[in-house]
């Protein structure tokens, strides 16, 4: 990955380059982490990598701050992995394929992983640096954040001095983030029977949707794949007879599915097909605007015999699909164009007897959180659903009085010549759990430019990641 370094970022990059490398999606998180402690034993810090896997690596302060209040410096090291569909690529075990194209750097097929690695790598030049004026600090690197933030719920808080907490997790340069959604996933399982058929296996392909973050993007008007697979097969059971062999969409609760494929049984393939493409017509003239890539693909594939849906789990699987709350469910009364509360229908699978709907859950009021989750679970109830609620994490709220905000926005002035803005977002933050363990923390979250973030098409802004590691130094150098 050839970038223009300059003196100040030649570490940022070369670090993330190297985390690219590396394998670390959620629940992968071993060789990450033993590259953070073989980085601070190189560089001679002391360093905690705890049970949960959470790394945490310190450095005094440089000369004149060595008395200074500790900062801690936060990152998440595990990635939400993505890949395009036909693209033969093992997460367990591949690296990724970041390359520089213009500004941006993008990834071969896959999803990047700027969220979080170019947060990790800007913390490792800081923590590596010669030069750079800082107080002591406390890098904080914490495990499966994109399932659960299940590594800072299991931290010890104790083994931290410091107050003033920069989350880099933020995808907005010229956002401060200040406060942030809570969380929780919902698992709904619905039973099904099966029964023995023979005909054609028809597979149906929804390909070419946006997707995205199911927190940043979910009022951007994206298309779930899955639920279109429903709606269409819905239409499609007033025209034809087919069979549901599987249907299958998402690989993440918190991305907006861009993909999903059904198997299909039928005794006239051919009708089967036309009818399908008949059905997408009128459905693709009305999301074109929003969704242009959209496409199907019906193909026939071999005849046999086959383990079927019976025509009651057929109906209650449409049911539920054609029914389900999913997107937006409420807006803030209080912060003009904030979304406050939704959920996101991110995996759908089908197992030997049952199929699995995910749901991210997300609210910046901590009531509403608790509201959504009582209506899914009646959702679930009264369709003979089994159903948990699992990774539940509070909202961060605001903080009025912050002494990081004003140094902030004072570096930001400086550089810019007008203040950033100050945002809420509806997606989580670590900083949520930070604000529970630490008693009178004060935090706040920054980050460059990053866009698709979740899907194959994240990208980095190259020159935002310069501009905010820049930002971050100066920050560091007012906390003296």
């Amino acid at each position: 990955m050839k970038i223009s370094y300059d003196k100040e970022t030649e570490a940022v990059f070369g670090y993330f380059n190297e985390i690219c490398s590396i394998p670390r999606g959620s629940g992968n998180m071993q060789k990450i982490c033993d590259y953070c402690v073989e980085f601070a034993e190189k560089n001679g810090l002391d360093v905690i990598h705890d049970e949960a896997q959470n790394v945490v690596i310190y450095k005094p302060g440089t000369k004149g701050y060595e008395n200074a209040e500790p900062v801690i410096l936060q990152g998440h090291l595990d990635m939400v992995c993505q890949k395009e569909e036909s693209l033969d690529f093992d997460f367990l075990k591949d690296p990724i394929e970041a390359y520089p194209d213009g500004d941006f750097i993008k990834a071969k097929g896959t999803t990047l992983g700027a969220d979080n690695g170019i947060a990790v790598a800007m913390i490792m030049a800081v923590l590596a640096s010669r030069d750079l004026p800082h107080p002591p600090i406390e890098a904080v690197f914490t495990t499966d954040e994109e399932i659960g933030m299940i590594g800072a719920k299991k931290l010890d808080a104790s083994v931290l001095k410091g107050r003033k907490l920069i989350n880099l997790d933020s995808e907005e340069a010229n956002i401060l983030t200040v406060s942030c959604a809570g969380g929780s996933d919902f698992y709904l399982n619905m039973p099904i029977e099966k029964k023995s058929a023979s005909g054609t296996m028809v597979l149906l392909e929804i390909d070419g949707l946006k997707g995205g973050h199911s927190g940043t993007d979910i009022d951007k008007g994206r298309i779930n794949a899955a639920l279109l697979a429903g709606r269409l097969l819905y239409q499609l059971g007033k025209s034809a007879e087919f069979d549901i062999i599987s249907l299958n969409g998402g690989s993440k609760a918190n991305a907006i599915p861009f993909y999903c494929k059904a198997e299909l049984l039928c005794d006239d393939s051919e009708n089967l097909r036309k009818s399908i493409e008949d059905c997408f017509a009128g459905i693709k003239d009305e999301i074109t605007a929003r969704e242009k890539d959209c496409l199907i693909r019906p193909s026939v594939k071999e005849s046999g015999n086959f383990e079927v849906f019976t025509k009651s789990s057929r109906d209650n699987l449409l049911y539920m699909l054609m029914t389900t709350p999913d997107g937006v469910t409420g807006m803030s009364a209080e912060i003009e164009g904030l979304v406050e509360t939704s959920l996101n229908l991110g995996i759908l699978s089908t197992g030997a007897d049952s199929v699995t709907m995910q749901y991210a859950l997300r609210s910046n009021k901590a009531s509403a959180l608790t509201f959504l989750e009582e209506r899914m679970s009646v959702f679930a109830s009264h369709n003979g659903c089994r159903f948990e609620i699992s990774g539940q994490y509070a909202p961060w709220e605001f903080k009025k009085e912050s002494r990081l905000q004003e140094l902030y926005a004072e570096a930001f002035y400086e550089k810019y010549g007008h203040a950033p803005k100050i945002a809420a977002i509806h997606a989580g933050l670590e900083c949520a759990v930070f604000a529970q363990k630490i008693k009178d923390s004060d935090c706040i979250s920054i980050g460059p430019d990053m866009f698709d973030v979740h899907t194959v098409r994240e990208r980095l802004s190259i020159s935002s990641a310069k501009e905010t590691f820049g930002l971050l130094c100066k920050i560091l150098e007012k906390c003296g």
